[in-house]
C-alpha cells in the first residue's frame, strides 16, 4: 500500500490534497504535517513512498525539508507544491532533487498523473537497488563456512558505506573476489571499478600510473594522459598488491585520501576527484612498517575496515563446493558435459595440502576434467594431480 505524506502549513489545501487522493484510490495511505520540521520528523521516524511538500512553511521551509530528506532517504521522490509567487524557487528545486512541482491550486488530472509517476518511479530505483546487489557470477564467492559467512556479513554491511577497506591474505585466496563484491554491492556500482596490480607496474612508473602525467613530465611523455584515480572517479579504485608499491608513491596515494585532490606528475595543478579506495597485500603490512617500507600514516588511512582472507586449508569444508562450481564453469567454458566426482575424489582433494589456494584447485579440476574420464576417480586424482 503505497504511503504518502503531505507536508502544508495550510489545513484546506492539506485537505483538498487528501481529497483527491483519497477519491482517486483508496489504497493510498495518506498522512499529514502543518509544517516542514513535523514533516522531517515523520520521514525520520517511518517510510514513505511518496512525500508531497509546500515551499512556504514556517520553522522550516520546502528547499529546507528538500535538502534534508535527500541527504537522509535519497530514494524518497518529493513534489513540491508552489504558490504563484514560488514558481521559480519551485524549477529551482528541480536541480536540487525534487521529482516535479505543482501549482496551488491544485490540477486534478495534473495532481494524480505526478503522483502516479512518482510511484512508479520510487518502484523503479528499488528494483534498481535490488539489481545492483546481485553480484555478477564471475565474481561468486562459493562457500558457506563460517570463515567465509562472516566475510560476507561483513561485506553486506560495509559495501553501502564509503568506508575504506585493506583485504588481506596469501596469493590465490580470492581477494579480487571481496574487492568485487563491495564495488556491486555498494552505491558507487553504476560507476566505474579501476583496478591495479601495485606489484607489476616498475617503481618508477607506478606515480604516472595511478595520477598521470602532463607533456614533458619525462622523456616518453609526448601528450597529456590521465591516471587510474581520474578514470575510477565517482566510482572505486582497486589497488592490488599495496605492499610493493614505492614510498614516493604511498605519499602521493596518501594526500589523495587525505584531500580527494590529486596532481599529475609534472603538473601543480590540483585535481579532484571522489573515488573509494579498496586495496590489498599478501604481505604482513606491520611487518613491513617496522622494515620502513610502508607508512604507517597510510596503513591506518586504508585499514578503516581490515578483511581478512581465509587460505583454503582453513575452509576445507567449502572445497566439495568449490569443485562443484568449477566443474560446472569448466564444462561450459569447453562445452562438454559436465563431470561428476566420486566421494572419495573429493575427499583426496580436501585433504590435499592446498599452498596455491583456490587458485590452484582450479587448475587442478580443470587438469582432471580435460584427462579425466566421465567420472572422475580417486584413481584419476592420484594419476593427474600433481602432488597429490
Amino acid at each position: 500500500m503505497p504511503k504518502i505524506l503531505i507536508i502544508e502549513d495550510e489545513a484546506a489545501i492539506r485537505r483538498v490534497l487528501v481529497k483527491i487522493l483519497s477519491e482517486e484510490n483508496d489504497t493510498y495511505q495518506v498522512e499529514e504535517a502543518e509544517d516542514g520540521l513535523e514533516g522531517v520528523d515523520k520521514i525520520k521516524k517511518d517510510d514513505f513512498d511518496l512525500v508531497l511538500c509546500d515551499i512556504k512553511m514556517p520553522k522550516m521551509d520546502g528547499v529546507e525539508v528538500l535538502e534534508a530528506v535527500k541527504k537522509m532517504k535519497p530514494e524518497i521522490p518529493i513534489v513540491m507544491i508552489s504558490g504563484h509567487g514560488d514558481l521559480d524557487t519551485a524549477v529551482n528545486t528541480m536541480r536540487l532533487g525534487a521529482f516535479d512541482y505543482i501549482s496551488k491550486p491544485p490540477d486534478l488530472n495534473r495532481l494524480l498523473n505526478t503522483v502516479r509517476n512518482a510511484l512508479d518511479r520510487k518502484e523503479l530505483v528499488l528494483e534498481n537497488k535490488l539489481l545492483k546487489k546481485k553480484v555478477s557470477k564471475n565474481f561468486e564467492m562459493i562457500g558457506d563456512s563460517k570463515a567465509i559467512s562472516r566475510i560476507k556479513e561483513m561485506i553486506e554491511k560495509v559495501a553501502p558505506t564509503d568506508a575504506r577497506v585493506l583485504i588481506t591474505g596469501s596469493n590465490g585466496t580470492g581477494k579480487e573476489l571481496v574487492a568485487h563484491w563491495l564495488h556491486q554491492k555498494s552505491d558507487r556500482s553504476n560507476g566505474p571499478m579501476i583496478e591495479v596490480n601495485c606489484a607489476a607496474i616498475p617503481s618508477e612508473l607506478i606515480e604516472s600510473e595511478l595520477f598521470g602525467h602532463v607533456k614533458g613530465a619525462f622523456t616518453s611523455a609526448v601528450k597529456d594522459r590521465s591516471g587510474k584515480f581520474e578514470a575510477a572517479n565517482q566510482g572505486t579504485i582497486f589497488l592490488d598488491e599495496i605492499g610493493d608499491m614505492s614510498l614516493s608513491a604511498q605519499a602521493k596515494v596518501l594526500r589523495a585520501l587525505q584531500e580527494s585532490r590529486i596532481q599529475r606528475v609534472g603538473s601543480d595543478k590540483d585535481i579532484k576527484v571522489d573515488v573509494r579506495v579498496i586495496a590489498a597485500t599478501n604481505k604482513d603490512l606491520k611487518k613491513e612498517i617496522e622494515a620502513g617500507k610502508f607508512r604507517e600514516d597510510l596503513y591506518h588511512r586504508l585499514a578503516v575496515i581490515l578483511i581478512q582472507v581465509p587460505a583454503l586449508n582453513e575452509r576445507r569444508e567449502d572445497i566439495p563446493l568449490l569443485i562443484d562450481h568449477f566443474t560446472e564453469k569448466i564444462a561450459s567454458e569447453h562445452g562438454t558435459a559436465k563431470k561428476v566426482f566420486t566421494d572419495k575424489a573429493i575427499k583426496l582433494l580436501q585433504d590435499y595440502d592446498w599452498t596455491g589456494n583456490i587458485r590452484e584447485l582450479r587448475n587442478v579440476i580443470e587438469r582432471l576434467i580435460i584427462l579425466g574420464e566421465i567420472e572422475v576417480t580417486e584413481n584419476d586424482v592420484k594419476l593427474f594431480a600433481s602432488k597429490l
